[in-house]
């Protein structure tokens, strides 16, 4: 008996490490945890020996390895199913009962799971008796992306041995997501400042060549440079300000802000751009103390952004009002801060994606006012750090009003 319940153990042992090392996943410390796991797992079979009912029944009558099975699969955190050498789910856990419901036990998992490249690799691994990895999509209830490892074993001794098939599967849609935001932002990222950079240096080959003695033409290309330099330099640390914010996204700020007061240091601060725009800004403040959770630094960006920003686009509407009011989203209670300008406004269809990096309503125009596509993005992050909520409302011809909701 002792030399069974180390197979049983071995096995098991086997098929775990088959799996840790098929998702990239095979440490010394990960081998040992799930090692412990087994273990634990072994005695807690000895002890209730064949009094589970529930356990598989494979053979018409329960097996101490079919008690090891269950327990295997069910102390995984992960989607797992347990196959017999047809396809048929025999067992489930219930991570894998959450991901494909229709998976019922005794049906085939090819009723619930139709992908080809899921279902080729399940024969490979029949035909080859070796683990088989694959990737696909499943369509259904939203696109998700799934990484399945599918391995055959083999349980009890002759006459009695039987090949089974355990497929573990890890939902991948996020990592999915985050690599084409990564893709698509190392993209923008790296055509926005090529652009300015090219222009530099072929002002500086022409002040080489060229227009080395023409002191207008010099002024001139200089002037250029500066600007072209300025928008580099502008670019760069609006993406240093979105990774230090994006680090911290988790952790909810400690300090407290007093928003009537960053308002008034934010309007302060841009009464240069005010002046040259030839707008007017007004602050309504319908609270006397409006203190919230939060940094002041990171808000006063915030507020800076957006009230920048009406300067820049909405500036024909020659007003920009900014309130300062009590607010409540659901049962919370805190504070709004509205920035409302009368220029141009913005298409409907623009609206929902004016948050994301490097996108423009008018890229021309963004870059002649020394927009980097950033701006909004910041705002979204900050407000998310400091679990507030920011509105957007734009229509054509009657301006912009953007919001901001902050909890006590």
């Amino acid at each position: 008996m002792k030399i069974k319940r180390a197979y049983i153990v071995l096995t098991a042992a086997i098929v775990l490490l088959i799996f840790l090392a098929a998702f990239g996943r095979l440490g010394l410390g990960e081998t040992a945890l799930y090692c412990l796991i087994l273990f634990l797992i072994l005695i807690l079979a000895r002890r209730t020996g064949a009094t589970d009912t529930s356990s598989l029944d494979l053979a018409g009558h329960e097996g101490e390895e079919d008690q090891v099975m269950r327990a295997m699969s069910d102390a995984m955190a992960a989607p797992c199913f347990i196959l017999d050498w047809r396809g048929n789910i025999i067992h489930r856990n219930l991570a894998a009962s959450g991901i494909v419901p229709r998976a019922e036990v005794g049906t085939p998992i090819f009723f619930a799971i139709r992908h080809p490249a899921f279902q080729e690799t399940i024969e490979v691994a029949r035909q080859t008796r070796l683990p088989e990895t694959t990737e696909f999509q499943q369509i259904g209830g939203g696109k998700q992306w799934y990484r399945a490892a599918v391995a055959p074993f083999q349980v009890g001794t002759s006459p009695n041995l039987r090949n089974l098939l355990l497929v573990v599967m890890e939902n991948q849609t996020e990592q999915r997501r985050t690599e084409t935001m990564r893709v698509d932002f190392i993209a923008n990222a790296s055509h926005e400042l090529r652009t300015p950079l090219t222009s530099v240096i072929g002002f500086i080959d022409t002040l080489l060549g060229p227009a080395a003695k023409d002191e207008a033409a010099r002024e001139r290309f200089l002037t250029i440079m500066r600007a072209q330099a300025e928008r580099m330099s502008n670019l760069i640390e609006d993406l240093m300000s979105l990774s230090r914010i994006e680090l911290r996204q988790h952790l909810k700020p400690s300090g407290r802000a007093e928003l009537g007061k960053i308002l008034d240091e934010v309007v302060e601060g841009l009464q240069a751009q005010i002046a040259e725009a030839d707008v007017t800004v007004t602050v309504d403040k319908k609270v006397d103390e409006a203190s919230v959770p939060g940094d002041h630094d990171e808000l006063f960006q915030v507020f800076q952004n957006v009230v920048d920003n009406a300067i820049k686009y909405g500036a024909s509407g020659k007003k920009i009002e900014v309130t300062l009011k009590p607010a409540r989203l659901g049962s919370t209670e805190g504070f709004e801060v509205a920035v409302i300008d009368y220029g141009p406004g913005v298409a409907a269809e623009h609206v929902p994606r004016m948050t994301e990096r490097f996108y423009r309503v008018d890229a021309e125009t963004s870059r002649k006012k020394k927009g980097t596509g950033l701006g909004l993005a910041i705002v979204k992050h900050i407000v998310q750090r400091h679990r507030g909520e920011l509105t957007i409302k734009s229509e054509l011809g009657l301006g912009t009003r953007v919001a901001v909701f902050l909890p006590k």
